[in-house]
């Protein structure tokens, strides 16, 4: 498998219109690129099926003709930390088969770019968590850091979880959560110094957009880092 696993500093901070964004970004460039989330809960009853809004989003930056199944491997209709959601509807996660749905879309692909769940640790099943879903498929993380009060804490121990586990964190990207943050500037300033020091470059600071079409937030991610990253010339 080749491309990134995309972790979050917390849930609602912009996971799926980064991984968006950057698959826009792939597949302008000629890659065929596949957007998996991984796991998605909260469906909506939509002209006679339930479908998830993220999950749409991401079908629609990818250039792969990809089912919604496809793209969505695990889809739960309540909008809840994803082991409540399938104890709610009787549905059993397994490890084996979210992983090998995940392995033979990324198998057709040049590159994939895999959306992790909420935070960078949610407990899927006992003793496996998306950490642990991030470790098994190698890739190297991207995380994206929700612009609001909190988000130095909260990206740091991030940093360090993804490390403790082995893993590569890639890059990070900001994404403004709250328009209004206050020293917006000065948040943005401690975060690149502090992982700077650990060789973490940053990918973009995506702002409060109107419209966060994959176009929109793929215009401010730094192309020249990505490319680097996947040795593309």
């Amino acid at each position: 498998m080749k491309g990134f696993f995309i972790a979050g500093t917390d849930t609602g901070i912009g996971k799926t219109c980064v991984s968006a964004g950057l698959t826009h970004l792939l597949a302008q460039a000629g890659l065929k690129t596949a957007a998996i989330k991984s796991l998605a809960a909260g469906q909506d009853f939509v002209d006679g099926h339930w479908v998830n809004e993220d999950v749409q989003r991401l079908r629609q930056a990818s250039n792969m003709d990809l089912t919604d199944a496809e793209v969505g491997p695990l889809q739960l209709r309540a909008a809840c930390a994803p082991h409540i959601a399938a104890q709610l509807e009787g549905v059993t996660i397994s490890r084996e088969a979210l992983l090998s749905a995940i392995r033979g879309v990324a198998a057709r692909a040049d590159v994939c770019v895999v959306e992790g769940v909420g935070g960078f640790r949610v407990p899927l099943i006992a003793g496996w968590d998306t950490a642990d879903l991030a470790v098994d498929l190698q890739l190297p993380v991207v995380l994206v850091v929700g612009m609001r009060l909190g988000c130095i804490n909260h990206a740091l121990l991030t940093a360090e979880a993804v490390r403790a586990r082995g893993l590569r964190l890639e890059a990070w990207v900001a994404n403004t959560v709250d328009a209004d943050m206050p020293y917006l500037a000065e948040n943005l300033a401690a975060l690149t110094d502090a992982l700077d020091g650990l060789q973490v470059p940053c990918w973009g600071h995506v702002p409060r957009l109107a419209d966060p079409s994959a176009p929109a937030v793929a215009s401010h991610l730094v192309q020249a880092s990505v490319w680097s990253a996947l040795q593309l010339p």
